[in-house]
């Protein structure tokens, strides 16, 4: 099933689940994906082998009359299919973030209805979606349960609270659990004074350096690290 239909049906579930309405304008959610899509694919940079990097902000602009009408409809909705959509695309053409997807509506005066722009910009964060399985010791990748995240930063904290970069629901994580810091002498895993600690391989752990594949546990969650480290040893 290709991006734009993934979308079209994640848009049909939520309105016909939670709002049971019509998009009622001459504007159509998937142009609206179509474009941030385009937007990805006109400003690629290839940064090395195996690695595109492509915008990761999108500020889509409506007229007043759709702008209304996205609120209306439910604009929470509708960005979390919009950026399942963009890191969708960006699976299928092994493209990289250099930061989390974000996108959000602005009303624009100067707009017929039924016309949009896409204003895309690449913003740096501490993590982004894991779209290529090409770790590297500078940016190393970690599945939390499943859900494959880039390390993007230099400093990475996973938690349960807000603040934290990577959020856990887990009632035995605390709010900030543990950070994960890349340096010029390797990746470190350190734990922030957390409640029920932090346990590399199963040993308790104060502060570890991480390798290729080790595992990491705090409270009932499961962490897997990998850099990539093995595989271009053996290039």
């Amino acid at each position: 099933m290709g991006v734009l239909d993934r979308f079209e049906k994640g848009v049909e579930r939520v309105v016909n689940n939670a709002f049971a309405k019509a998009f009622r304008s001459e504007l159509k959610p998937v142009e609206i994906a179509s474009a941030v899509r385009r937007a990805m694919d006109d400003r690629t940079a290839a940064l090395s082998k195996g690695r595109t990097v492509v915008p990761n902000t999108f500020v889509v602009e409506l007229a007043t009359k759709d702008y209304e009408q996205v609120q209306d409809w439910g604009e929470d909705a509708m960005v979390d299919e919009m950026v399942a959509a963009a890191t969708d695309h960006a699976t299928d053409q092994n493209y990289v973030f250099v930061g989390p997807v974000d996108v959000s509506f602005a009303e624009a005066e100067d707009l017929e209805p039924g016309r949009f722009r896409v204003r895309a910009s690449s913003r740096r964060g501490a993590v982004a979606p894991a779209t290529t399985a090409s770790a590297t010791p500078r940016h190393p990748i970690v599945d939390i349960d499943g859900q494959r995240y880039l390390l993007t930063g230099p400093v990475t904290v996973i938690g349960r609270g807000s603040e934290a970069d990577i959020i856990v629901d887990d009632g035995g994580v605390s709010r900030r659990h543990l950070e994960i810091r890349i340096t010029p002498d390797g990746v470190i895993a350190t734990d922030l004074g957390s409640t029920n600690g932090t346990y590399v391989e199963g040993h308790h752990i104060a502060a570890a350096t991480l390798v290729d594949g080790n595992t990491l546990t705090i409270g009932r969650t499961r962490i897997l690290f990998w850099t990539g480290a093995d595989d271009d040893a053996g290039r």
